[in-house]
């Protein structure tokens, strides 16, 4: 199926979650990360939301402005685009929303960059809310990480907590996560800003970056190159996989339905596997190929963390579930990938 074809069901999908998406008509919403791998799709599931008749400006934060164009140029209407670093001091218009995912996610960046990290997470985050100082502010949704848990194993609620070492490079995601939260929790205790937090965990879909350093892309990438897949690791380590559609249903539901000042899971708890077993479920699903052994390349830095699952009961309070089936996303996924790479 065609990458557009793909998209277009994903977004329809995502609307027709039992959402009060009528607090969105009006609205001007800003998406930082607009041109990212999650921020993209949020941006289009808000078009098309305008498309029909919400009456909705969509206003994207972007550092890169070619590869924005490439995401959103086919559109007859696309978002705003505001071309600058979060982490600079932001002069913007009055919005009513803000849904802050602009961050490096890939342990690729945590050896490279690790003050990029922390910047775009602890800096940013301040910097959209102190936009907040001199005008009201509907809703802030902070899309956080299941990396806040640090070495906490198993299923883990929003009251987990692990050991996180402020001395190792790879803590600055983890870290500037937990503060990004808690500068949330801060502005809302101090000033009322409603603000709400989602805990993103592992994720996969159409828009991917082939060199995105996070295992389900690197796996997804050998699929389509028409490679064996290889493992970088002893492939043991377990996680929970969400299909992106799934998984931005689950940051609306946040956004529009979240306690103010709370933090949530959105993951996928029923496909809880080990990176070996995903490998080998691509592998059966794209035969001819089989799962080999590798060794670990470039600036990543491996995870000390065996095994986490999010505990999504909360979520599911609020009326949100995942509903794509393992295989059907991960068919999705490489069946968009041709147009991506």
């Amino acid at each position: 199926m065609p990458l557009r074809e793909i998209v277009e069901e994903d977004l329809e999908a995502i609307l027709s979650s039992k959402l009060p998406w009528s607090k969105f008509d009006g609205a001007t919403i800003l998406i930082t990360g607009a041109s990212g791998f999650i921020g993209s799709y949020i941006v289009e599931t808000l078009l098309r939301l305008d498309r029909e008749g919400a009456d909705i400006d969509v206003v994207g934060l972007i550092r890169d402005g070619k590869r924005a164009k490439r995401r959103f140029g086919w559109l007859e209407r696309g978002p705003k685009l505001v071309i600058q670093d979060v982490a600079k001091p932001l002069n913007l218009e009055d919005v009513d929303y803000i849904i802050h995912a602009a961050s490096q996610a890939s342990p690729r960046y945590y050896g490279l960059d690790p003050v990029g990290t922390l910047a775009a997470n602890v800096i940013g985050t301040y910097n959209l809310l102190m936009l907040t100082a001199k005008r009201s502010l509907q809703g802030f949704l902070f899309i956080s990480s299941s990396e806040v848990y640090g070495r906490a194993n198993g299923r883990v609620n929003e009251a987990d907590y692990g050991y996180l070492d402020p001395l190792d490079a790879r803590s600055c995601y983890a870290e500037g996560k937990r503060m990004g939260e808690n500068i949330c929790v801060s502005w809302f205790h101090q000033h009322g800003v409603p603000t709400v937090i989602a805990r993103l965990f592992h994720t996969y879909g159409p828009g991917m970056r082939a060199d995105d350093g996070r295992v389900q892309a690197d796996l997804v990438a050998d699929v389509v190159a028409g490679r064996d897949i290889t493992l970088k690791s002893d492939g043991r380590a377990r996680r929970s996989f969400c299909y992106l559609a799934d998984a931005v249903s689950g940051l609306f539901t946040v956004l529009l339905k979240g306690v103010p000042g709370e933090a949530y899971n959105i993951g996928d708890d029923r496909f809880d596997l080990s990176v070996r077993e995903l490998a080998e479920k691509l592998a059966e699903l794209f035969p001819p190929r089989k799962v080999i052994m590798g060794r670990p390349t470039g600036p990543y830095i491996r995870s000390p963390v065996e095994h986490i699952c999010p505990d999504i009961s909360k979520a599911r309070a609020l009326g949100w579930s995942p509903n794509t089936p393992l295989d059907a996303g991960l068919r999705r996924t490489v069946g968009s990938y041709d147009e991506l790479i």
